[in-house]
């Protein structure tokens, strides 16, 4: 008998052992950093205006470190405080990191700069160097060259396309660009034997290149020069410092936009410094980063919210860790990186959330992770951030460890994040995720959620450097009485303009200062903002009716089979139509559930699949209250995602509706002539 008892009491004897090592170990909560119930304040100024909490009055801030006003500033601020610790990290195939220090970064600048200046740049803000390279240390180093010398940084990036880089070359007049790569270079090149940017003069690449390279550059008048060739020209002829001014231009970021020619977001010094200033001020005593702490850079460089998370970390001492350059073998640098700090956008953590309900195949195994995020998600809830708790031992080391195991901090932006993928993830990663909302005009983020704010399904608060209102669109039914509206942002992370393009610039920054993103807001209760429409991409059907199809996407994404969509309408038609990607790794599963067998590329040219799948995305357009007219009729399946590379993403990773539409011209031409409304 005793025996039988003694067996019968092991798995309760566990259980408890289990209970009281969870109440041992658990962390206290995270202390929230104003009310959670009252995140923003309306400021007295009228209008209906709205600030952060933190703030104690109505004036925002335009720094945080009084030894860190500009971009330069804040590396030498970084300098100092890591002791000259490790800055910028990079790594071969399979291999470990290499480090440069803080002080190789700044003299490389220097001697870089130095270079520059020699060979006719002028210490000016109004010198425009071009940059032309995926991430990478030099890029940091050709950036910080620049802000060393009061120069401005003009990114450019391929995926703009080729017209956009003459675009651009010619309307900021660049006559140095610093690329990393030869195809590149001979991008470059090809351009300046057709004469469409005369104004291009010197080329710096990075890699090494033949002789052929430069005979091809002396015959179209462009001298091609070793990056190290400058630097050591540089530093045989070494200038003093220029250091800018927190009102001097920084970088000139072009806009990839979905439809016209690229602008020129001119933003400064001052508003980059504000912008990562505000992070601080949101993160204070709690997630601020240290000399310890490590990133990895993979988000594009000529992308503004990769360089703000990049300025907050270099002024704070703190390292990155650069990519292979292959998006592919991205959790292998992870892996080896073991980064603490980690930006993201949705489309990653879609598909991380993928893979971790990918791996619960079986009913048990299904139970067991909900059980595990439904008790992570109650920790969560009441503050309690941790990544060491028995269902982080059991069912959620995996995932932690592929991203390095030791991530304390992700922030999420540049597109929507489904609340359901963000809740768990929360409890899955066992960090704080932060989700931001901006533009690339506010420099990169306008509003932030606070810490220890664990809801989901809005964008946080606005952040201490702006204050933001909503103002009415009629037309759209949308009216700031009613807490809705177009979000308007002022503040010291207002950009000054468009380079050269005061019509677009006057059409975005009005008369009082304010900037209209053309996004639609609502103001929850608690004081945070959620974004609910879009006011510049939206259509009218043949009937009158207004379409916002960024609304009806993030609805229907939301389905299982759903990877992406591209939901498109006509003017002269009264019915909406869709290009749906399938999730090749959800697919099979959904569509064998309802009997349907065959590889990915068959069952997307099965129309009873299409059918399951038009019906799933209609059932979740019902439930989250769309009208009929604004529900899809029909769809076409395609097998190959949307990518930058195919020019049909923005760098950002926003649909180009225009080019997504010029793309699949026949298959929505098909896709009318064979449905009715």
């Amino acid at each position: 008998m005793s025996i039988v008892l003694l067996t019968l009491s092991v798995p309760i004897l566990v259980l408890i052992g289990i209970f009281l090592y969870s109440l041992i170990t658990k962390p206290k909560p995270v202390k929230p950093t104003c009310d959670l119930s009252k995140q923003s304040v309306e400021t007295k100024h009228g209008g209906r205006a709205r600030r952060c909490a933190l703030l104690k009055d109505d004036d925002v801030i335009s720094y945080f470190y009084d030894d860190a006003r500009t971009l330069y500033e804040a590396f030498q601020r970084g300098l100092h405080v890591s002791g000259n610790g490790p800055c910028l990290g990079y790594r071969k195939p399979k291999q470990p990191y290499q480090w440069l220090s803080y002080k190789q970064v700044s003299d490389r600048a220097e001697y870089l700069g130095s270079g520059l200046l020699h060979r006719g740049c002028n210490s000016s803000p109004d010198q425009y160097i071009g940059v032309f390279a995926q991430n990478r240390p030099e890029w940091i180093i050709s950036e910080l060259a620049c802000y060393t010398y009061s120069m401005a940084v003009v990114p450019l990036y391929d995926t703009l396309g080729p017209e956009s880089i003459v675009f651009i070359i010619n309307k900021a007049e660049i006559s140095t660009v610093i690329c990393d790569k030869l195809n590149k270079a001979n991008t470059l090149l090809e351009n300046c034997e057709m004469n469409l940017t005369p104004i291009l003069k010197t080329i710096v690449l990075m890699d090494p290149f033949d002789d052929a390279l430069k005979e091809r550059g002396t015959k179209c008048g462009v001298e091609v020069l070793l990056l190290k060739d400058v630097e050591d020209l540089g530093r045989e002829n070494l200038r003093k410092p220029v250091p800018p001014k927190p009102e001097d231009l920084s970088i000139v970021c072009f806009t990839s936009g979905t439809t016209g020619n690229p602008k020129g977001a001119m933003l400064t010094h001052g508003n980059v410094v504000a912008n990562s200033a505000a992070f601080f001020k949101i993160i204070e005593n709690t997630f601020i980063p240290r000399t310890d702490d490590i990133s990895i850079s993979y988000l594009p460089l000529a992308h503004m919210f990769e360089r703000v998370v990049q300025t907050a970390l270099y002024c704070s001492g703190s390292r990155v860790g650069f990519f292979q350059g292959n998006i592919q073998l991205l959790m292998d640098d992870m892996k080896t990186l073991q980064p603490t700090v980690f930006p993201v956008v949705p489309r990653l953590l879609n598909r991380i959330y993928d893979k971790v309900q990918g791996g619960a195949q079986t009913p048990i195994k299904k139970w067991l992770l909900n059980l595990a995020a439904s008790s992570k998600e109650a920790e969560v809830a009441k503050g309690i951030i941790r990544n060491d708790s028995v269902w982080d031992k059991l069912i959620f080391n995996k995932i932690q460890a592929a991203m390095g195991g030791r991530v304390r901090l992700v922030v999420t932006g540049a597109a929507p994040i489904s609340p359901s993928v963000l809740t768990f993830l929360r409890a899955a990663l066992g960090c704080q995720i932060f989700e931001a909302y901006g533009q690339t005009e506010c420099t990169a983020g306008c509003t932030i959620s606070m810490v220890g704010d664990s809801t989901a399904g809005h964008v946080g608060a606005p952040i201490p450097c702006n204050i933001v209102k909503l103002v009415d669109v009629e037309d759209m039914n949308y009216f700031a009485a009613n807490g809705e509206g177009e979000v308007c942002i002022k503040g010291s992370n207002v950009f000054r303009g468009y380079l050269k393009d005061p019509e677009r610039t006057a059409e975005t920054i009005d008369a009082d200062g304010w900037l209209h993103t053309g996004d639609i807001g609502k103001w929850l209760f608690n004081g945070t903002l959620k974004i609910i429409d879009r006011k510049k991409n939206i259509f009218k059907l043949a009937q009158g009716e207004y379409i916002a199809p960024e609304r009806i996407e993030n609805i229907y994404i939301r389905s299982a089979p759903v990877a992406q969509i591209f939901v498109h309408g006509d003017s002269l038609k009264s019915h909406l139509i869709a290009i749906v990607v399938p999730d090749p790794e959800v697919l099979p599963e959904f569509t064998a559930s309802k009997g349907f067998e065959g590889s990915y590329q068959a069952q997307c040219k099965n129309p009873e699949v299409k059918k399951v799948i038009l019906e799933d995305m209609v059932k979740l357009g019902k439930e989250a209250g769309l009208k009929s007219f604004e529900q899809v009729k029909d769809l076409y399946l395609h097998t190959e995602m949307f990518t930058v590379e195919n020019g049909l993403l923005t760098p950002t990773l926003k649909a180009k509706r225009s080019e997504l539409a010029k793309y699949f011209k026949k298959e929505i031409e098909h896709l009318y002539e064979n449905t009715t409304a």
